[in-house]
C-alpha cells in the first residue's frame, strides 16, 4: 500500500501559511536535501484549490533549472476542490471527483510511490484527522511569524502522534516527522 505524506514549513508559533514571507533566511542545505529525498519518493501530488491556483500560475513559468519546478510540473497532480468545476490547465492535473477521503483511500491501494500533499493546509488537516496521513513532516523555522493560518485550530480532536524522526539543521530548523500513534 502506498504512503500518504505531507510536509509543511512552520514557524515556532505554528504558522504554516505563506512561508515565503518568513523562511528565507533560515532555509539551509539540510532542509533542501530533505525536500529532495521526499521528491525522489513521490510520484503523485495532492493539492487543494488555493495551492493549485497559486502554484499553477507560478510553476509552469519558473526557470527550467529549478529543481522543484522540474518535479512539480510533470508529476501527476490531483486537486481537491468543491468550488472549481472547470478544466484544469496545468499539465497532469485532474480534479478529484467525489469525496477526498474516499478518493485517497482508493489511491493508496494502487501501485506507485508515495502520494504527497503539497501545501494545502485543509487537505493535510482532513487526511490527518481521517487517519490517512502516514507521515506529517513539520519543518519548523526559528522564527515567530505572528500572523497567518496555523495547521491546528481550537476544537480539533485529540489526536496522538508518534515522533518518527527528528533533525536540527545548521541554521536551527527542526525537522520533525510524525506518524499516527500506534502505527
Amino acid at each position: 500500500m502506498r504512503k500518504v505524506t505531507a510536509g509543511l514549513f512552520s514557524s515556532v508559533d505554528g504558522v504554516v501559511e505563506s512561508p515565503h514571507l518568513w523562511q528565507f533566511d533560515s532555509f539551509d542545505d539540510e532542509l533542501g536535501a530533505g525536500m529532495d529525498a521526499m521528491l525522489d519518493r513521490t510520484d503523485t501530488v495532492l493539492l487543494g484549490r488555493v495551492s493549485y491556483e497559486e502554484w499553477s500560475d507560478y510553476w509552469p513559468k519558473a526557470q527550467s533549472d529549478d529543481e522543484f519546478g522540474t518535479f512539480i510540473n510533470p508529476v501527476e497532480k490531483f486537486v481537491a476542490s468543491r468550488s472549481r468545476t472547470d478544466s484544469l490547465e496545468w499539465e497532469n492535473s485532474r480534479r478529484i471527483e467525489g469525496d477526498l477521503v474516499d478518493f485517497v483511500t482508493e489511491l493508496k491501494a494502487t501501485d506507485g510511490k508515495d502520494i504527497s500533499v503539497c501545501g494545502s493546509i485543509s487537505v493535510v488537516r482532513q487526511l490527518l484527522f481521517a487517519g490517512l496521513l502516514d507521515s506529517l513532516t513539520l519543518m519548523m523555522h526559528p522564527v515567530i511569524a505572528g500572523s497567518g493560518r496555523r495547521l491546528f485550530e481550537t476544537g480539533d480532536p485529540l489526536t496522538r502522534l508518534t515522533l518518527q524522526d527528528s533533525t536540527i539543521t545548521s541554521k536551527g530548523n527542526a525537522i520533525l516527522v510524525y506518524g499516527a500513534h500506534g502505527r
